[in-house]
């Protein structure tokens, strides 16, 4: 029961539910793995006879809902044109809400001593994955789909507020702090959805059943994608520090060095991802990006709180710090390259927050503190390795959310049976 079928992406089929070849995903700010879409299927054939009439009515009209609106935005996700953003937003909008709706009808599948469970087999195109599209006969691999594309609707949002506009006050386009703002909530609640399917559905997927599970939904990979939300999320808390201000340099440190934790886990949840081509390759090189970058950023400001010490160790320790910063920036700007570069090819929008102020600052800020404290050494003496960064707790975690309660159909349902 709850078996699994994967169909190989080589096989010709291809069709509307098909993983798009895209020659370009336009501008990229947030990493989103495609978008797996649901493909139809008759709800109606699968439980006739089984549960009422108007309940399986209910049921198809709102997963119906769901796979034309999947398709839709599967279609438009992040596309080159930066004038969409709007648009693409309240698409976005509408299609976590067809989720949201769906979503407590499909639980009743699912509910204790139902024999529903195992009655239908549904189907969802892949992005990650070699096989272009995975079935089962479990409504629990439905349930655990609808939280990641939930979650990845979320990204798309968070993509859509973090791209440069114009406001019509003379200014250039650029992304507003009230933007920035926004999409740390956006952050959290995607991070708080993988949380649900990790902690909440996984487990009640048979472990034989888990393992034949696309690689899209692996455990590894939701948790990586819930820290990427976490991480990026710090990264704006981080930007709006840097804009601030009140904000002294302990606390930019400690949000850089926050981080850096977070993509260190990112890069040691991960699993193992098809690498040939699409998606694969650009989800490891983003995180490569980014987990550089925020060592880049963790180091710049460690180095600025050493060098306010007077002994010769602490300057000596700054510029090996900001030395380091200076070559984690380089390397990042190549990762950063790579990953635009990797197909599907993305765009970088105008540098912004924190990623801008490294810009800025760090090629300057290195060798102006080289060049002053020159005079503490020799010619002969060499920068040792960076020092060690403080270790910090993670302040951000996931929104907390819950599996929601059943919809009423199912207290009706439950007087007929």
């Amino acid at each position: 029961m709850g078996c699994g079928l994967s169909t190989p992406d080589n096989d010709g089929g291809g069709g509307e539910g098909a993983r798009r070849k895209q020659g370009s995903v336009g501008d990229v700010v947030v990493f989103v793995p495609g978008l797996r879409a649901p493909m139809g299927v008759d709800l109606s054939q699968a439980l006739a006879g089984r549960l009422d009439k108007s309940a399986v009515e209910r049921l198809s009209a709102l997963r119906a809902r769901v796979v034309d609106m999947a398709m839709q935005e599967s279609a438009v996700a992040l596309k080159p044109r930066r004038k969409t953003a709007a648009r693409h937003g309240s698409s976005t909008a509408n299609l976590l809400q067809a989720l949201e709706d769906y979503l407590p009808v499909l639980l009743g599948l699912v509910k204790e001593g139902s024999e529903l469970r195992h009655s239908v087999q549904f189907v969802w195109t892949n992005q990650e994955d070699k096989a272009e599209e995975t079935a089962m006969a479990d409504a629990w691999y439905e349930v655990l789909s609808v939280l990641h594309l939930m979650a990845m609707v979320c990204l798309l949002q968070a993509n859509s507020l973090l791209l440069p506009r114009a406001y019509g006050d003379g200014y250039g386009p650029r992304v507003s702090e009230e933007s920035r703002r926004a999409t740390v909530d956006v952050f959290l609640k995607a991070s708080g959805y993988l949380d649900c399917a990790i902690r909440q559905v996984l487990p009640q997927i048979p472990s034989e059943l888990r393992r034949q599970l696309p690689v899209d939904l692996a455990e590894g990979n939701l948790k990586a994608l819930s820290m990427q939300a976490l991480g990026q999320g710090v990264d704006m808390q981080l930007g709006l520090a840097i804009d601030s201000p009140k904000a002294t340099l302990a606390v930019k440190r400690r949000l850089a060095c926050e981080m850096v934790k977070y993509w260190h886990q990112v890069q040691e949840s991960i699993p193992e991802l098809p690498v040939s081509e699409g998606w694969g390759k650009k989800h490891l090189l983003f995180v490569k990006w980014k987990y550089v970058e925020a060592k880049s950023a963790a180091y710049y400001f460690h180095g600025l709180i050493l060098d306010e010490g007077n002994s010769e160790k602490s300057h000596g320790m700054a510029i090996a710090a900001l030395e380091a910063s200076e070559e984690f920036l380089k390397e990042s700007k190549r990762a950063s390259a790579a990953f635009h570069a990797t197909p599907p090819t993305s765009r970088s929008p105008t540098p912004f927050g924190t990623a801008k102020y490294l810009f800025d600052k760090i090629p300057k800020e290195a060798s102006s503190k080289v060049r002053i404290n020159q005079d503490l050494y020799t010619p002969e003496r060499v920068i040792g390795a960076p020092p060690p960064l403080p270790d910090f707790s993670l302040a951000l975690t996931p929104e907390d959310y819950d599996l929601p309660p059943l919809d009423p159909l199912w207290n009706k349902e439950d007087g007929h049976q």
